[in-house]
């Protein structure tokens, strides 16, 4: 952007007054191109997305209704949002940046996930976004969140990615995995908005903040809200597997792991199980504690549930564990979970 070092500019705004010809005067004028240039991106980015952002207003039986946020994925009206904004919902309409109200139906939601996929009634050519991969992100990079909080449509609030990898618990009580922390200011309605790169490609959907903090927000990572938009689209909802079993995540004692040559110190230790699922078939035994599924380390609850996935459905796959102070392995064959409601624990 500059025809000089980047380093000595930067050293000329610092220090304006070691600078010899009014050199001072043209460290303003580069502070005020890095602003407008910082601008240029923001305003192209929400010209681009900003028509595929859209207002999500809901009706639930018996308990009035409520508002949110959602971006248009797929021309002919496929829209994502949160699974907490339509969840129980008996009409859902979407309006768009225009004005335009459309009626939707939930294709299917994920409250593991927090996502939703709808779907406009009608046949329409709307304008739609484009998921990025997720998996490229790094931290710092501009993040602009778009959506309708309290009611403002098409708010504007930029900020960065300020961490990645983050886990974060789901009403299920289920841990949503590779989560987009980000400092761009989210408000109730801006819960199923888009969270954009400055390429213009939507990088999570925006789920949650908390409360009583400042600049500590949460999207849905763009690989997951694809991931789960693909199995809404095919199957009407997202295909896991299940063992039958309640666990937590416990420590393993030190001269346990030395003796069998662990290197991990934590497992996922089986506190119930469902006598007629996989898991008792299998011959586990409440008090076991998994150590690995299918060949893949488990250091915990979050690792054994993200491990079982559409993939070990009906498929025998191996299962290590601690019994007492002895590693053991058994052969189980996971079956689909079924899904709970929303404010209770899956198994």
């Amino acid at each position: 952007m500059f025809d000089k070092s980047p380093h000595s500019e930067f050293l000329l705004a610092l220090d304006p007054d070691n600078a010899s010809n009014g050199s001072g005067a043209r460290s303003v004028s580069l502070d005020d191109q890095a602003l407008d240039a910082y601008s240029r991106v923001v305003t192209s980015v929400v010209d681009l997305v900003g028509p595929s952002v859209v207002r999500i207003d809901i009706r639930r039986a018996g308990r009035g209704g409520g508002s949110g946020s959602g971006v248009i994925v797929s021309p002919d009206g496929l829209a994502l949002t949160n699974s907490h904004v339509v969840n129980g919902s008996r009409s859902v309409a979407l309006t768009t940046l225009e004005g335009r109200e459309y009626q939707a139906r939930v294709l299917g939601d994920d409250p593991d996930t927090d996502l939703a996929l709808l779907r406009v009634d009608e046949s329409v050519s709307l304008p739609a976004a484009k998921l990025g991969d997720s998996g490229r992100l790094k931290r710092g990079q501009i993040a602009i969140a778009i959506g309708n909080p309290l009611g403002f449509d098409a708010t504007v609030t930029t900020g960065v990615v300020s961490a990645l990898g983050r886990s974060l618990q789901s009403r299920t009580g289920r841990m949503i995995e590779d989560v987009v922390q980000t400092d761009a200011a989210l408000n109730p309605g801006n819960s199923g908005g888009p969270l954009v790169s400055s390429a213009g490609e939507v990088i999570g959907i925006n789920t949650a903040v908390i409360m009583g903090a400042q600049g500590i927000c949460f999207a849905v990572a763009s690989n997951t809200a694809n991931f789960v938009a693909g199995e809404i689209a095919r199957h009407g909802r997202v295909r896991r597997a299940s063992i039958g079993v309640a666990a937590a995540t416990t420590p393993i004692p030190r001269r346990i792991a030395l003796r069998l040559g662990l290197i991990q110190t934590y497992g996922a230790q089986l506190i119930d199980i469902d006598q007629s699922g996989p898991a008792a078939q299998a011959g586990l035994l409440t008090g076991d504690v998994v150590v690995a599924l299918d060949g893949k380390t488990v250091t915990g609850v979050a690792d054994l549930v993200r491990l079982l996935d559409a993939d070990k459905i009906n498929r025998a796959v191996s299962i290590d564990f601690l019994r007492r102070s002895e590693q053991l392995r058994l052969w189980i064959g996971p079956v689909e979970r079924v899904a709970k409601v929303p404010a209770s624990a899956g198994r």
